[in-house]
């Protein structure tokens, strides 16, 4: 097997960090790379220890990842937020100021850089689908390499939008389901006709057993 180098040593250390924990360098990444720098520019962010910053993402790619390591926003603080729209643009709140900005891609991407020829047979064999796992890599990094190098509002544009803030992460205890036993966060269960509290997949099991019943 081919050995693939992910990280170039001339790329910012802090993209460093964000390839070693996305696992590779690619373009996904880089996008939310450079929204995540712009947003600590502008919002004059910190990475955030609790829920002080929040990052809102409109799809669930490899963008997402950046924000974890730069922002401090995770999933398991209840400040990383997926609405997967498929739509890249990210809006990025600043708790402190209560203020927020939308950054959403500009265009179709164009390569730009200098080795227009070397991308275009890269992008030609990729289409065709008889390129290398050696060459799939250098074609994600001609990109990476690309983007980093433009004007950020070349890539994305900003705007100031008006958002409510989030709630902080919402804390509940823990109830075990009348069916499965299995301990589960009080208010995401559901309130049988019974009486009873079930965890959501038993509901959903006990309603489809229901529904197969009254049709038999």
């Amino acid at each position: 097997m081919e050995k693939i180098e992910n990280i170039s040593t001339t790329i910012p250390e802090d993209l460093k960090k964000c390839i070693a924990f996305h696992g590779h360098q690619c373009p996904g990444l880089v996008y939310g790379y450079l929204v995540a720098r712009q947003a600590i520019k502008i919002l004059t962010l910190k990475r955030s220890r609790d829920e002080e910053v929040v990052a809102v993402c409109e799809n669930d790619s490899c963008a997402v990842d950046p924000f974890q390591v730069l922002l401090g926003t995770t999933a398991g603080k209840g400040n990383l937020i997926i609405k997967d729209y498929g739509k890249n643009a990210y809006t990025i709140l600043n708790r402190a100021s209560k203020t927020a900005y939308r950054f959403s891609r500009k265009q179709h991407y164009t390569y730009k850089g200098k080795d227009k020829e070397e991308f275009a047979r890269l992008d030609a064999a990729i289409s065709e689908g008889s390129e290398t796992t050696r060459e799939r890599w250098h074609h994600k990094h001609l990109k990476s390499e690309d983007l980093l190098s433009r004007p950020f509002d070349e890539v994305f544009s900003t705007e100031k939008v008006e958002f409510s803030m989030p709630p902080y992460a919402p804390l509940a205890r823990s109830e075990a389901c009348s069916t499965c036993g299995e301990m589960t966060m009080s208010t995401k269960m559901v309130c049988a006709d019974n009486g009873n509290l079930l965890c959501i997949p038993c509901s959903k099991k006990i309603s489809t057993d229901q529904r197969k019943s009254a049709a038999e």
